[in-house]
């Protein structure tokens, strides 16, 4: 009697053991637990209020318009990509600020974004253009 209970003690601990080690762990024989969030944080926007969106001077001239929005390797947005100049895309250049340069309001139930420059001061900045092969921004 008492073989059988070891056999199935035996059996027992390693069909156990196989189980979990199937499982990922972090390292430390705990599995991995997803992060989710029960409610989202109350100062959080999504990136479209800004993404593609006109960016204005402090008298209501547009300026350029958002073209990419640059995220940081820890998440957080540093800086935006704005084109400014030209016509229908002929012209066009574009040119980086930072993600503090440009506020954010809403004016009439629409986002409206602006900032403390002028569509001359950015045409004056150094530009960048879009590397599709190494899919980043490199000085134009």
């Amino acid at each position: 009697m008492w073989n059988k209970l070891a056999i199935a003690a035996s059996l027992a601990a390693t069909l156990v053991g196989s189980a979990y080690a199937q499982q990922s762990t972090t390292g430390v024989g705990r599995p991995l637990q997803a992060q989710v969030l029960n409610s989202l944080p109350s100062s959080s926007t999504t990136v479209t209020n800004y993404y593609k969106q006109n960016v204005y001077d402090p008298s209501d001239a547009k300026i350029g318009e958002i073209s990419d929005v640059l995220v940081g390797k820890d998440g957080r947005v540093e800086a935006f990509i704005i084109s400014v100049g030209g016509f229908l895309g002929m012209g066009e250049k574009d040119v980086a600020v930072p993600f503090a340069a440009v506020r954010a309001s809403e004016r009439n139930g629409t986002w409206y974004l602006t900032m403390n420059a002028t569509k001359d001061s950015l045409k004056e900045a150094h530009g960048y253009k879009y590397d599709k092969a190494k899919a980043t921004w490199v000085p134009a």
